[in-house]
């Protein structure tokens, strides 16, 4: 299986502009640039969209171990929030934060187990190479 995505830019750095498109077309010309990287605007950023891929890929990794368990998944939120070093220009880390509702059989402390299973085995923590943080909030 290949994903692709396809990203334009027209100008220099601060001034310029590009878009940004995925495979499936949910990004469709997105636009992005130095203001919504590095400042606020409207449109995307590759930081975000890192992030937005993290706490999806983990989330589904979080579904799927639990199914694997002999569990279904009520509902689980995670928002991943990433930090950038702007004066080494890297990211330094990932925190993902993760919401769940009670899921019958499932202990605290068992969910927590297969939350940190999910972060060490979903697809894009893998592809990362910088430290994922893991809060769980389990009600």
């Amino acid at each position: 299986m290949k994903r692709t995505a396809n990203a334009h830019w027209n100008g220099n750095l601060k001034e310029g502009k590009g878009e940004i498109s995925s495979q499936s077309t949910i990004l469709n010309q997105t636009p992005y640039s130095f203001k919504t990287r590095f400042e606020s605007g409207i449109g995307t950023n590759p930081e975000e969209l890192i992030a937005a891929a993290h706490a999806g890929c983990f989330t589904m990794s979080v579904s799927a171990t639990l199914e694997r368990a002999g569990f279904l998944a009520n509902d689980l939120n995670t928002e991943a929030i990433l930090d950038v070093d702007l004066t080494a220009l890297k990211i330094t880390g990932i925190h993902l934060s993760l919401k769940a509702s009670l899921i019958s059989g499932v202990s605290a402390e068992a969910f927590q187990e297969i939350a940190e299973g999910a972060k060490a085995n979903c697809i894009v923590s893998k592809a990362l190479n910088v430290p994922i943080t893991l809060n769980v909030s389990y009600q």
